[in-house]
């Protein structure tokens, strides 16, 4: 008999992100008298939500109509200046707007901190009675003795790391469903699993990823200019392809960071200091110079595309967001296509439970988003990431641009690309030459750790490490020797290092500083050995990210 309580729903959302809080809203909408609860894993809603942000309202304007009148902070600043930079190391090569596909255009898009758009939509939720439990992580998939999804179970508290109970222990909670929606973002624990039980990949391209990397600024008021938004790329990769982004929000505060795709090759690449460097490009400095940097935090992005979204529908559930993967990797958006994704869902499972149907498979779901704007949008970009992956930056860049433009005209190129798992790109250490980064000079660069600190994370220390390893030598027998030991750059935060011990026959161990863990899952997706499991820790704990 389980010691763990049961609560039941008529709707479960695993994850309080743009995708899940506005199913969860458009739930209630359709259906007032149902039930329906959102898990969040951060300390509260938007605590672990990272994003640029420069948001298409589309979605915003489907569900709520009323958002900007109703106090939304998204609607604060309207996009007014939207520029492109090809960098050199020196220089800056503007790209004029009309060489640019009008899908790129952010005419009508507004720039802020996508967590206070959590936050707000969190509030417009429980104001139609969605129940949102902050601080509780799912950590179990539960499951019907037919196989179907019967909810999920959070995670133990006051568990000790050697798996011993302290005073304060506290069993999970079950919480059952007629369906469970996963919307735990890019590379989400039970997505995974999900995929793996269902076989929800058998028949679209493996899922890739990019590592983005972000800070807030106070800048001089003189050199801001609200709704401005900056896009870069070339310097400083060389080796690896990807940008940066620089974005004037409001109160002369500017979002920045640096993108990097986890397809690259060479096992010497740190996508942290790649990011410190781009900084001190003279274009970028002068717009930080004399400012002040205020957060930190980092976060895998889905770059798959249309032909890596899985089967979205199983017995008892669906992936919405991205767990699904609808980022659109040229616009750099997807909370919009996250947002529709978790709407469609919700409008299927209420229509479900109303005929008196639970746990079967949504079958109207799926078809729903393969027929929306959604599809629309992701079909006209399905080649420009895997265009870039395989010839470069500049030709890439250009193939890319020319199927899109020829898929604004109705006659696209008729292909579509394919992808390979980011973990099984990196080339041996002795084939490519290491990289000399500068060091961090505490004005305009810094190091990981005063980086995490910013990020205020924290975890119970005392508790079980949740970067689980499925064998414990791999590090120092296969990646360290062959590949320079990447989990300590490819980390932006510091979490893994190796330090020495003599009683490991290299003659070194892999440490792992779990409570420095920002939760990109970054680990999970480049390991070249899949060896490291991310496994969710004790709810609440993570970034604690303020105005990202």
């Amino acid at each position: 008999m389980s010691e763990r309580e049961s609560m039941p729903y008529d709707l479960v959302i695993v994850g309080g992100g743009p995708a899940g809080l506005a199913a969860a809203i458009r739930f209630k909408q359709v259906a007032p008298d149902a039930s329906v609860c959102v898990l969040e894993k951060g300390s509260e809603i938007g605590a672990h939500i990272l994003s640029g942000a420069v948001v298409d309202p589309k979605a915003l304007d489907e569900l709520l109509p009323t958002w900007k009148a109703d106090g939304c902070p998204m609607g604060e600043v309207p996009v007014t200046d939207n520029l492109h930079w090809v960098l050199s190391a020196k220089k800056k090569y503007p790209l004029p707007h009309l060489m640019m596909p009008p899908l790129l255009s952010n005419n009508g898009n507004f720039t802020g901190s996508l967590g206070n758009l959590c936050r707000w939509l969190a509030e417009q939720a429980e104001g139609l009675g969605v129940e949102i439990f902050p601080g509780f992580a799912a950590a179990e998939i539960l499951f019907h003795d037919d196989g179907s999804v019967k909810g999920v179970a959070t995670g133990d508290m006051g568990v000790a790391r050697d798996g011993t109970h302290k005073a304060d222990y506290q069993p999970g909670l079950e919480l059952h469903a007629g369906y469970t929606f996963f919307a735990e973002g890019a590379r989400g624990h039970l997505t995974k699993e999900l995929k793996r039980i269902f076989d929800l990949e058998a028949k679209c391209e493996p899922q890739v990823y990019g590592i983005g990397l972000k800070e807030l600024w106070d800048i001089d008021p003189a050199k801001h200019v609200p709704g401005r938004v900056i896009h870069t790329q070339g310097w400083p990769l060389n080796d690896a392809w990807g940008g940066g982004f620089l974005y004037h929000q409001a109160n002369n505060q500017v979002a920045l960071g640096f993108v990097v795709a986890l397809d690259y090759s060479n096992p010497w690449i740190s996508p942290f200091e790649e990011f410190q460097r781009w900084k001190h490009h003279p274009e970028i400095a002068a717009i930080l110079q004399g400012g002040r940097r205020v957060s930190y935090g980092a976060r895998a992005i889905n770059e798959g595309g249309w032909q890596s979204v899985p089967q979205l529908a199983f017995p008892g559930g669906a992936l919405i967001g991205c767990s699904a993967g609808f980022v659109n990797v040229p616009r750099i958006k997807g909370s919009h296509t996250a947002m529709k994704s978790g709407m469609l869902a919700a409008e299927h499972a209420a229509e479900a439970l109303a005929a008196g149907r639970k746990s079967d498979v949504l079958e109207g779901y799926e078809p729903a988003v393969r027929s929306s704007w959604i599809a629309d949008e992701l079909k006209m970009v399905k080649n420009a990431e895997p265009a870039v992956a395989k010839f470069g930056g500049t030709l890439g860049t250009l193939v890319g641009g020319i199927d899109m433009w020829m898929r604004t005209l109705k006659i696209g190129l008729p292909i579509t690309m394919k992808h390979h798992a980011d973990h099984k790109s990196l080339w041996r250490r002795d084939l490519k030459q290491p990289i000399a980064y500068p060091k961090p000079d505490g004005v305009l660069s810094f190091d990981k750790l005063t980086s995490v600190f910013l990020s205020n994370t924290n975890h119970e220390e005392d508790q079980p490490i949740h970067l689980t390893l499925k064998d414990a030598d791999v590090p120092t027998a296969i990646n360290l020797p062959l590949y320079a030991g990447p989990e300590q750059r490819y980390c932006p935060a510091g979490v893994y290092e190796f330090v020495e011990d003599a009683a490991d026959p290299s003659g070194q161990r892999l440490q792992i500083n779990a409570q420095n863990c920002v939760h990109c899952k970054t680990c999970d997706i480049k390991d070249p050995t899949q060896n490291i499991n991310w496994v969710v820790p004790e709810g609440g704990g993570g970034p604690n990210y303020p105005n990202m």
